[in-house]
């Protein structure tokens, strides 16, 4: 196990101009630095990251003394209600759970806590506590089946602080569960911190401290308690889409069209809803006979990267006059974008609905490889920022971790009587991608989005998808 400290934000790795985050061509880049590729690729390492020097001894001092917890339920004992409610707060923040205690422990702690004490989990034994209480509360804490581990907080109110720091000893020798202490003063070193200094018990001066350190080991156990982490390689043509790839940068193309783009994922397995491209008013006509209404209209041209903001997509085309209004305000649209634009004509997709829309998404950094990247979709994607990132190659339980890390996960898992997403078919889009760019150094940057994803029984769609390629030895895009 590894504990590192590395600033948030710190460019001392790379500065993030290097990968074109500013002025990339793709959401993924946009949303991508080196800094989140450092987090990735520790996730994956079961690395431990910490932002002070100070997190990083309070981490190391847990880890050096304490069992790791089973899991994330932990109880708080304490001498004064506030550092209680302090620990309670910081515990939630660090992905702790503050269980309750079972009857059966707060009927026990009854009979040995004065009749003021709170017996609810935090523990309030007030100030009046003896040494015995302290020790007797915590045993009876620490044996509660629904408990991972406990902080122990002591304010000196009259009491000689290494008389408790021994009572806390006492009471965790045993237990099998990491017991945590936090032993507050008015100024300098608190007294009794020396007597658990060579005992098991990782002891503390503030609260916070305990929680996050103790925040630090639960994740590494969870880290620990991962299965087996599989890279599954599918059955792809890799061969047609080293063909597309080649013959754009024989043309000196940097992007790819959006024809050979759904192409390309089509080759390794990734559906694509039905599209049909139109530049003229006629193959319009006939393309959207093809589809189906409602209708979608998008300009095809890579050089026009966020669509809507241009007025080149427009949505929920009901009827053939409403195609063609559409397609006149497309068509001075295209007329400013520039002959290139125009000769690329129109995207007509059927306007679909019912699905999530998410981003899977890929950029490649100089000195990790591919990053890739997944979250909701949709033309916010930039703004709400709920994304998560993976260095290739993605195994199963990456992709896994990758979607239930989001915010927004419980969208995705179904909210309102609304059904969930195939959250299987999901995780096989990101590994399918990962082979994608893996087998293909020439891609520098991806996206699908939105890819749709729809319940178990329906289609996962790329509804859009943009390649940018270069010679990988053009641009240093390999680690060497």
């Amino acid at each position: 196990m590894s504990i590192v400290r590395i600033g948030a934000g710190s460019s001392e790795l790379a500065p993030p101009e290097e990968i074109g985050a500013k002025a990339a061509a793709s959401h993924t880049g946009a949303l991508a630095q080196v800094d989140i590729a450092t987090d990735a690729l520790f996730a994956q390492c079961g690395v431990l990251r910490v932002d002070t020097v100070e997190a990083l001894f309070d981490a190391a001092i847990a880890f050096s003394k304490a069992p790791l917890p089973a899991g994330p339920r932990v109880a708080i004992l304490t001498n004064a209600g506030g550092p209680g409610i302090i620990i309670a707060d910081a515990c939630e923040g660090f992905g702790l759970d503050v269980a309750p205690l079972t009857e059966e422990t707060q009927a026990r702690l009854r009979k040995h806590l004065p009749a003021e004490a709170s017996v609810a989990n935090p523990v309030d034994m007030i100030a009046s506590a003896t040494p015995e209480q302290v020790e007797q509360a915590l045993r009876i804490i620490a044996s509660d089946p629904g408990i991972d581990a406990v902080i122990a907080s002591y304010v000196p109110l009259g009491l000689e602080a290494p008389v408790v720091a021994a009572a806390i000893r006492r009471a965790a020798e045993g237990s099998g569960k990491p017991v945590l202490a936090v032993l507050m003063s008015k100024r300098g070193l608190p007294q009794g911190m020396a007597e658990l200094q060579q005992s098991p018990i990782p002891a503390y001066r503030f609260p916070e401290s305990a929680a996050r350190a103790l925040g630090a080991m639960w994740r590494y156990r969870q880290w620990l308690d991962r299965p087996i982490a599989e890279v599954r390689r599918f059955d792809v043509d890799t061969s047609r889409v080293r063909e597309i790839i080649l013959g754009a940068l024989r043309a000196e193309r940097e992007r790819l069209t959006v024809p050979e783009a759904f192409e390309v994922l089509a080759c390794y397995g990734i559906p694509v809803a039905q599209y049909r491209i139109a530049r003229t008013e006629e193959e319009l006509v006939e393309a959207v006979k093809a589809v189906g209404y409602p209708a979608v209209l998008k300009a095809v041209s890579q050089d026009i990267v966020h669509k809507t903001e241009a007025g080149a997509v427009k949505l929920d085309l009901r009827d053939r006059d409403s195609v063609l209004d559409a397609w006149r305000d497309l068509e001075a649209v295209l007329e400013a974008a520039g002959e290139q634009a125009r000769a690329a004509g129109v995207l007509v997709q059927r306007m679909w609905t019912g699905g999530r829309e998410t981003i899977v998404g890929m950029t490649m950094e100089p000195r990790f490889g591919p990053i890739l990247m997944f979250g909701l979709g949709g033309v916010y994607v930039e703004v709400q920022r709920d994304v998560s990132f993976r260095v290739q190659p993605v195994s199963t339980v990456d992709a896994k971790e990758m979607v239930r890390s989001l915010r927004g996960f419980p969208i995705l898992e179904g909210v309102r009587g609304q059904k969930g997403v195939d959250l299987e078919r999901l995780c096989e889009v990101i590994e399918r991608v990962s082979q994608l760019v893996g087998d293909h150094p020439e891609i520098q940057e991806m996206d699908i989005n939105p890819l749709l994803a729809f319940p178990p029984g329906e289609s996962t769609m790329a509804v859009d998808a943009r390649f940018r390629i270069a010679r990988p030895d053009n641009h240093g895009s390999r680690p060497r």
